[in-house]
């Protein structure tokens, strides 16, 4: 049987307190303040205590993982699928091994947008200063001059970067299923331009700065004895919250602060940004949309902003699993109007494709996606 090191740490409290039971009313005190303290330790940070060190590899062969011919993600040595439980009841270190390998897999995604799909990387905003947070879009070479058609694809919420669908669908299915490839490669097949949209990339993270707090006894006007105690008292103060530091944050991991990008700062803001300066200057007759979850709430805010231009210059919209809602996002009735006469929500059903599903908004078509 093997023992946790939180569980040693317990012991001696958890001791002590039955100790303290078996006495007197005398000791009532001190089964309060024992109480106290248990109430103030919280097992899950204390737990951290028993992980291995969060230090993973930062390249796919680092983690001995491919992808293979058919864009599955297959272990080196095994050809086994990826295994999301490497370490048993060790759930918050599975889950970070998880993201670091998904931080991987974003980044070759990126990788390969520019050179499979030869799309080129755009920095936003494009008038962005050498030190200021930015972003970015991909697009085609033609996206800006293809006289005829353009394509413009925006993914969901959460994780997802740009040229992606589905972190999950990537990691256990495949790169056809779980990225936009497919339908860029296609769009650009049959002569359309594209803009790939990264509507979640919304700042940087940097380390939080330290916080220097000036030592009391540079306060040169206060008697000695009086400065030595209150020296003292912030020693121990210091003291306490180092030990309980060590064991709320044992892995020592960096606190970081969020520095937003300007005019890119939520989804919707993206959208209508990259709408401003890139979609809206192109030179395309119709302009067509591909929008997933999250981004066909993002399509519709930009229509809500920018009605008539969407209008002019939009021929179609394909919605997939779309969670948008006219009415909470006051969608005005000609929005409403344009929206089932141009645009189809393709969703999850179990229904043979394209059949049509009920839908309780007075919006675009619903349609199944199965």
């Amino acid at each position: 049987m093997s023992i946790s090191l939180s569980s040693l740490i317990l012991l001696p409290i958890w001791i002590s307190m039955a100790q303290i039971q078996q006495g007197g009313p005398d000791e009532k005190e001190k089964t309060t303040a024992l109480k106290d303290l248990l109430s103030r330790i919280d097992l899950d940070e204390l737990m951290k205590k028993d992980e291995p060190p969060l230090d993973f590899p930062d390249t796919l062969e680092g983690f001995e993982y491919a992808f293979n011919e058919k864009g599955q993600l297959r272990h080196i040595k095994t050809g086994e699928p990826f295994v999301f439980n490497y370490r048993e009841d060790l759930h918050r270190w599975n889950q970070k091994r998880y993201e670091a390998l998904g931080e991987i897999i974003t980044k070759y995604v990126y990788e390969l947008l520019e050179k499979d799909c030869n799309l080129k990387k755009i920095s936003i905003p494009v008038d962005a200063t050498e030190s200021e947070p930015k972003s970015f879009i991909f697009m085609s070479e033609d996206a800006l001059t293809n006289p005829q058609k353009l394509m413009v694809l925006i993914h969901g919420s959460g994780v997802v970067r740009a040229g992606q669908w589905a972190r999950r669908l990537i990691i256990n299915e495949d790169l056809d299923s779980g990225t936009q490839i497919p339908f860029i490669k296609r769009a650009m097949d049959e002569g359309y331009g594209v803009i790939v949209l990264n509507p979640n990339e919304n700042y940087i993270e940097v380390e939080k700065p330290k916080i220097h707090v000036q030592s009391s006894s540079d306060s040169s006007d206060e008697p000695a004895e009086k400065r030595e105690r209150k020296d003292k008292v912030s020693k121990e103060t210091k003291k306490r919250r180092d030990f309980y530091e060590k064991y709320r944050n044992p892995q020592r991991e960096k606190e970081m602060m969020q520095l937003y990008i300007r005019e890119n700062g939520s989804p919707e803001e993206h959208a209508i940004y990259v709408w401003d300066h890139f979609i809206a200057q192109s030179a395309a007759e119709n302009v067509f949309f591909v929008a997933h979850s999250y981004g066909g709430l993002a399509f519709v805010e930009l229509m809500i902003q920018r009605e008539a231009d969407v209008k002019s210059k939009v021929t179609a919209v394909a919605l997939t699993d779309s969670v948008h809602n006219v009415w909470h996002q006051e969608a005005g009735k000609t929005i409403r109007e344009w929206m089932r006469e141009n645009c189809c929500n393709w969703v999850s059903s179990s229904e043979p494709l394209d059949t049509s599903v009920e839908s309780m908004l007075p919006d675009c078509p619903r349609v199944s996606a199965d």
